[in-house]
């Protein structure tokens, strides 16, 4: 196998939009790697898409916004686990890595976004078969009463099997009434399915310590965190010009530095919501330019394109939270 590139510096510019693109469904057996046959409209044969290959993956990663050091410790780990396959087809002894993680940061950091891509990037070493992210929190495994909550994540990790299952939030798990019959049933499906099944756990930093230490074998499997630090406001404006041009939108000079006055006013604790704060402004701003235009009947597409400073406003605060 190909070595794969060296970590990029932390300082490297972004390259390609903020907002990664889900891996394919995973391909039916028999499939091969390069396509597989569907059937489409009039019974004709189509072609779905390959799978993204391993450099396509890791230049996905690299364009992300920021998070140079979760770009970093992602190729690290990749590169880890491969020289560890090597030394097993070699026939040499590898001490126990654990391929599991634990993402830390604040809302809008980019999570899931790198999760997904870490699930294609397993794929694509042939570390997993299907490499496709199923998304949880302590709701999706926890159930209201006794002997539930084991049936209900046993069903998750289940559907995770060949992929890996990110829990969001998942230090819930440790303030439920049920959560630690959840976690003991995660533990054991990360010794019973090794070769078949990554955990992925996010949260915020603090709470997520709790967690780890709320179980040994997590504690045990857990080893490897990786930091997802907020965005700056020139990030997140980088953020927001992205989300403009994949939509077909033009912000004017106005708007852009009517966000960068809303973002300095903005107190960036664990209730800012990152890159989904920004979303939400650019969401705004589409009602707002929306009803601007509803005297206009037959708008030019420059106008239909035109985000003006009058259309952004910084929405109403979230509710505090008790993560």
């Amino acid at each position: 196998a190909a070595p794969i590139p060296a970590p990029p510096t932390p300082a490297a510019p972004p390259r390609t939009p903020v907002a990664a693109t889900p891996a394919p469904d995973p391909a039916p057996a028999g499939a091969t790697a390069a396509a597989t046959a569907t059937t489409g409209q009039g019974g004709q044969a189509e072609t779905a898409p390959p799978e993204p290959t391993l450099a396509e993956l890791l230049g996905e990663l690299d364009g992300l916004v920021g998070l140079g050091t979760v770009k970093t410790e992602v190729r690290q780990q990749a590169e880890v686990l491969r020289v560890a396959g090597l030394r097993t087809a070699g026939g040499l002894r590898n001490p126990e890595l654990t391929r599991h993680l634990v993402f830390v940061g604040n809302p809008g950091t980019g999570k899931t976004t790198v999760a997904r891509l870490v699930a294609g990037i397993y794929r694509a070493m042939g570390l997993l078969q299907s490499g496709h992210l199923v998304e949880c929190d302590t709701a999706g495994l926890v159930a209201g009463y006794v002997g539930q909550t084991s049936l209900k994540t046993a069903e998750m990790v289940k559907e995770a099997i060949g992929g890996v299952l990110f829990i969001d939030e998942a230090y819930g798990l440790a303030r439920s009434e049920f959560g630690h019959e959840a976690i003991d049933i995660l533990v054991k499906a990360m010794e019973d399915h090794r070769d078949e099944l990554v955990l992925i756990a996010a949260g915020y930093p603090d709470p997520m310590v709790s967690f780890i230490d709320a179980n040994p074998g997590l504690s045990s499997r857990l080893r490897l965190t990786m930091h997802f630090t907020d965005y700056t406001d020139d990030q997140l404006l980088v953020v927001f010009r992205r989300m403009c041009k994949e939509n077909q939108y033009t912000p004017t000079r106005g708007a852009t530095a009517r966000l960068r006055e809303i973002l300095a006013d903005q107190v960036h604790d664990e209730r800012f919501g990152n890159a989904r704060f920004v979303r939400t402004v650019f969401e705004a701003a589409l009602v707002r330019q929306a009803w601007r235009l509803r005297n206009t009947p037959a708008p030019t597409a420059e106008q239909l394109a035109e985000l003006r400073a009058g259309d952004l406003a910084a929405p109403d605060p979230p509710p505090a939270t008790a993560g």
